[in-house]
């Protein structure tokens, strides 16, 4: 039986490569939103469609 061979890499690489990817993200989420890429989150335009509809049926009930 062989046992696999420990690789180069360690946790503290891997980790710090992980802080770059995520830090590279956040950097280009900014960029495109300065440029005007923006997103408005999903959870965002659900509670717009929940107050516009809760509001249409109050009006329809309470008048």
């Amino acid at each position: 039986m062989t046992f696999p061979q420990p690789s180069d890499r360690s946790g503290r690489t891997e980790r710090q490569n992980f802080i770059e990817r995520r830090r590279q993200k956040i950097r280009e989420e900014v960029e495109r939103n300065r440029r005007g890429e923006y997103k408005v989150p999903t959870w965002v335009l659900a509670l717009a469609l929940v107050l516009m509809v809760g509001g249409w049926l109050a009006l329809i009930f309470l008048s």
